[in-house]
């Protein structure tokens, strides 16, 4: 018996309606090594001081950096003194106004300052390793990796990455009910189009397979043979990150759609509707 695909009804309005060509979002390259922990190792500056050498880690949840980088590039401020209890340094939440590596400038980065104990192991057996750069980061791109040039490609994405920290500290205070109760993804408004993707289909984005007439999405012009790329500014480049996107966005909302059709990128703002 062949598994029965699922395909997801959506339902969106434009407020206004309108679309215009989009450009192609410039991709920046980012030499790396890898070092025996297997791990990728990047020169950045930060805030035009380095070159540090950060682990380049997709796995991490957050940015860290140790007290030696903060201090000398200005996350922390000379005259800064850690809290009284902090073994490992600061322990807090902190900004970096620049990040730079090859040819990749990010701006308003969130990271932690602290000593931690593994990066500080790794060091020893390859050399200064000043922090990790993680999941803050790598939210505001799609990243492709090239292993026999060992150059990594990152295209922006609009996305603003939650503080994290914030995050897991609410996720660990929270009640062993609140825990184990069921998540239910589903979207907070209607939308009115479908959208599929073959198996053996590997090119960004799902196709809108149908869009219901006299709806949100008729009105805001989305048409049936588009490829949808981002719902929102996140990438949907399967059924459930497509669906996942929607259960997100708030009915009432205006939000972007960027869709590829005959070749050419066009976005969409589309305002979720209560209902039909």
């Amino acid at each position: 018996m062949k598994p029965h695909r699922l395909a997801y009804s959506l339902l969106l309005v434009v407020a206004p309606a309108f679309t215009h060509a989009g450009e192609q979002p410039k991709s920046f390259s980012v030499p790396f090594e890898t070092i025996k922990t297997q791990h990728m190792v990047v020169d950045v500056k930060i805030n035009g001081s380095g070159p540090y050498r950060l682990i380049f880690d997709t796995g991490a949840p957050d940015s860290l950096v140790n007290n030696k980088l903060a201090k000398e590039s200005g996350v922390l401020s000379k005259d800064f003194k850690k809290p009284f209890f902090a073994p490992f340094g600061s322990m807090g939440q902190h900004k970096i106004k620049t990040l730079e590596a090859g040819d990749l400038k990010a701006e308003n980065l969130s990271v932690m300052v602290v000593d931690h104990p593994t990066i500080a192991a790794i060091s020893e057996v390859v050399g200064p390793i000043d922090g990790i750069v993680g999941f803050t980061f790598f939210a505001r791109y799609k990243m492709t990796i090239d292993y026999q040039k060992k150059v990594m490609t990152f295209t922006p994405s609009d996305y603003k990455p939650a503080d994290t920290l914030r995050v897991l500290m609410e996720k660990m205070m929270m009640s062993k009910v609140d825990r184990d109760r069921p998540k239910v993804l589903a979207p907070a408004g209607l939308f009115g189009f479908r959208v599929d993707k073959d198996a053996n289909d590997e090119v960004d984005g799902v196709v809108v397979k149908e869009v219901l007439s006299d709806t949100p999405a008729a009105k805001a012009g989305l048409k049936a043979g588009d490829r949808l790329l981002t719902f929102d500014s996140r990438w949907t480049d399967t059924i459930a990150d497509t669906y996942q996107a929607a259960s997100l966005v708030r009915a009432d909302r205006v939000v972007p759609l960027t869709v590829r059709r005959d070749g050419k990128e066009l976005k969409l703002h589309i305002k979720a509707n209560t209902g039909l």
